[in-house]
């Protein structure tokens, strides 16, 4: 299987699979507008704020021009920088951007969480967990889609790669549901799906990457997405159940008089090492045995030991335990080098807009306004979906966090429940056309012939079986805005631990 994203946290997918070639014509356009945005914040005697409006709107259009996320933020925001304070400024900014932005403790869980799925999915462990879950779960109306999603929470809360759990995921249930007679908008859609639990349900790079740029502790925000992860499964089987109800066709009962009691316990054992590396993280984080990093450490540990025993008793030898290492080792420098480049990104990007002032601005403009925390919560989905239809995951919530923050606080919006919304609303993008990453992905699993057992799946088939899914998704965010205790409740907790 040729690996997705060797990343393990999904931010080099636009680039090879979400986005084509931009058109010479659009390119062009966009190129005009930015020299556009330059020209004015160079030469042009306009005001700080006006400036910090010029650096988000030159950021989202290098981004339109397919340049890469961190190189589009942080040449945007240099420019911005020279522009309201001069050379001296940048100078110093680019001397202690690069550490300040690094240093924070909060990171180095990243390298572990990215090593920690990368071992997980080079070693084969990933490949258990669908069918077990069919072993279950195959009995109810629309069992194998059910199953999907429920294998895609158990891969996401040991690896949180949204791209990794798609693939691992795609080529083993797809074939399946179309073999039992499922059509293939539910076949594509509740793949999809079950990818997006990657970045809700820790351990998430989303939220850790937001944590840091919100200053929020990681450990309370990882914990902040359980919940809200759980229930949105939930919600995903649910509406597979009733729609697989209210038309039998969409998904033909499997027959399941071969599975006995016996096979269904012994496929337990293949997840055991899964479920034990989840229990290791959140387990660990909730009773406050370790920190962040801590977790990720053990996790990773966890996840070698088992990847180790499952090639040696596979009959694969030292050699393929070797291989897995290196792979593994390899894939988390590609990954971790590529969020740091973000990260870096976002802290001058913060900084130019604390200079340019322009989130007071909105916060003052929110606060005149008169809008209250649902109000602008209900307003800022339709944003994000919007957003979510022209850049990619990454992008949206680095460019809006440092814009954002500061009027949600001061409307009584706790930043710890936000980054789950914001982590749910980014993975709705990932969905939506006509970005929608995840759904050429699906699409080019789909396209496989071993995949589609000969059966044609058109991208526009794809769209269409994600669309219950996003909606779905939106219905879950509005039950958290209704009852926000749901997101912040477990942090709590685990703090009264």
């Amino acid at each position: 299987m040729t690996p997705p994203d060797e990343t393990g946290g999904d931010t080099a997918a636009p680039a090879r699979y979400g986005r084509s070639k931009v058109p010479l014509v659009l390119f062009a356009i966009g190129l005009a507008v930015a020299a556009g945005a330059v020209a004015a914040m160079l030469w042009l005697d306009i005001s700080n704020r006006q400036i910090g409006g010029l650096v988000i709107a030159l950021s989202i259009v290098l981004l339109l021009m397919g340049i890469p996320v961190g190189v589009a933020m942080l040449g945007a925001a240099l420019l911005g920088l020279y522009a309201i304070s001069g050379l001296r400024v940048v100078t110093s900014t680019m001397e202690s951007a690069v550490f300040d932005g690094a240093e924070s403790w909060s990171y180095s869980v990243i390298p572990m969480f990215i090593l920690m799925g990368m071992i997980l999915w080079k070693s084969g462990l990933t490949e258990t967990a669908f069918e077990s879950a069919r072993r279950w779960l195959g009995w109810l109306p629309g069992g194998l889609a059910v199953a999907t999603n429920f294998a895609g929470a158990a891969l996401a809360a040991s690896s949180g790669s949204t791209i990794g759990i798609t693939y691992a995921l795609g080529r083993v249930s797809i074939p399946e549901m179309l073999k039992s007679g499922y059509h293939p908008r539910l076949a594509v859609g509740s793949v999809a799906a079950a990818g997006t639990l990657g970045q809700i349900i820790p351990p998430s790079l989303l939220l850790v990457v937001y944590a840091g740029a919100a200053a929020v502790p990681v450990g309370h925000q990882l914990l902040a997405g359980v919940l809200p992860g759980l229930i949105l499964a939930a919600a995903f089987a649910l509406m597979i159940v009733v729609h697989a109800s209210l038309r039998p066709g969409l998904a033909p009962r499997v027959d399941m008089s071969t599975v006995t009691w016996a096979m269904r316990w012994t496929s337990l054992v293949g997840v055991l090492p899964i479920l034990l590396v989840i229990v290791v993280v959140i387990g660990g984080l909730f009773a406050g045995i370790f920190t962040a990093t801590e977790a990720g450490v053990f996790g990773m540990l966890t996840a070698l030991v088992f990847g180790t025993f499952h090639q040696l008793r596979g009959g694969r030898g030292w050699r393929a335990v070797g291989t897995m290492c290196r792979e593994s080792v390899v894939g988390t420098l590609l990954g971790t080098a590529s969020v740091f480049l973000l990260i870096i990104g976002v802290e001058v990007l913060t900084r130019a807009m604390a200079l340019s002032q322009v989130p007071n601005m909105l916060a003052q403009g929110i606060l005149d306004m008169g809008l209250g925390r649902v109000e602008i919560l209900l307003m800022l989905i339709l944003v994000y979906l919007f957003l979510g239809m022209f850049m990619d995951t990454l992008a949206m919530m680095l460019l809006t966090i440092p814009v954002l923050l500061t009027p949600l606080q001061a409307v009584g919006v706790d930043p710890l429940w936000f980054g789950v919304f914001l982590v749910v609303m980014a993975e709705v993008g990932l969905l939506t056309p006509p970005l929608g990453i995840l759904t050429f992905i699906v699409h080019r699993i789909a396209s496989d012939p071993e995949a589609n057992l000969g059966t044609t799946i058109t991208l526009a088939t794809v769209f269409r079986g994600v669309a219950p899914f996003a909606v779905t998704a939106i219905l879950v965010l509005l039950l958290l805005i209704a009852f926000p205790q749901i997101a912040t409740w477990l942090p709590e907790a685990g703090a009264g631990s």
